[in-house]
């Protein structure tokens, strides 16, 4: 799933190729796509583009005169820029094809959704916030006043695991299964710690793993085409989605713990003590 660091570079990655174009085109593919039905995608047609902005997980297209186009590309979801844009019109049901979006120049995008899920959303409103997940997200953490203060505040009775907490989107906007792990690595903590639980020193460790992990990964991302963006984020990994291979830090075996729908990855020397984590698939620890 992309999470902040790869929607900021998308975002940029827009705001460079859009911004100042007029959309010509606005075609949903896949019905399942569109989350709104008023005003329609055919709104923003012969609309220029004014501006491209995060929210969380989320990106906006901002139009002037028209409304804005909003996506989150959920699990399976991505975005592939295309110049020029292949000529006719795409056939639905046909491969992963979701959306496609057009510009006076030729070029444009494609959202496409791999597997049966289905998860893609577009909305197309009139303010962003009208957008059922914008409106309950959390601070962004690379907000200028987001400050360790605040994230202690957000932590304080929180009777969640760590790795839970950290997902959360109307606690923190922009987090996800990957940089949880990563961030809990660099912070050297278990993910089943409670949230609540942490000392001032553990809080402070926290806050500055969870600003250095998300702002090295969108530097790592800056200024990279959007097809390129996915074989950064897993090259950058340290312990996510690296079962098995030694630690980077210390050398140990990197370690898993299964759930319904996710897994989680940790390093027992540098965050458990030593000690494995028990594999609770089905466990509803970080639900």
């Amino acid at each position: 799933m992309p999470e902040l660091p790869e929607v900021e570079a998308l975002k940029d990655f827009l705001t460079e190729h859009l911004t100042g174009h007029e959309i010509v085109r606005a075609l949903p593919v896949a019905i399942s796509v569109l989350k709104t039905y008023y005003p329609p995608l055919t709104a923003v047609e012969g609309c220029e583009v004014t501006a491209v902005r995060r929210y969380g997980k989320f990106l906006a297209l901002a139009t002037d005169g028209g409304p804005h186009v909003v996506t989150h590309l959920a699990r399976a979801g991505w975005l592939h820029w295309k110049d020029p844009l292949p000529s006719g019109v795409p056939r639905p049901g046909k491969g992963p094809l979701a959306l496609r979006v057009a510009l006076e120049t030729g070029a444009g995008f494609d959202l496409t959704e791999a597997g049966t899920q289905k998860r893609l959303a577009v909305y197309v409103v009139a303010d962003p916030a009208q957008v059922p997940g914008i409106a309950r997200l959390g601070p962004d953490p690379l907000a200028g006043d987001f400050d360790e203060a605040r994230l202690a505040e957000l932590l304080s009775g929180e009777r969640r695991r760590l790795k839970g907490a950290l997902r959360d989107q109307s606690l923190i906007a922009g987090v996800g299964n990957a940089y949880s792990d990563e961030i809990l690595h660099a912070a050297r903590m278990s993910p089943f710690k409670l949230a609540s639980s942490l000392s001032p020193e553990e809080t402070a460790r926290l806050y500055e793993a969870l600003r250095t992990t998300l702002t090295d990964a969108v530097e790592r991302s800056r200024g990279l085409a959007a097809g390129r963006l996915k074989a950064e984020k897993k090259t950058g990994l340290r312990v996510h989605g690296r079962t098995g291979e030694p630690c980077p830090v210390c050398g140990d075996t990197i370690r898993e713990v299964s759930f319904s729908d996710s897994s989680l990855q940790y390093c027992p020397t540098c965050q458990t003590g030593g000690k494995p984590l028990a594999d609770r698939r089905l466990s509803r620890l970080l639900k």
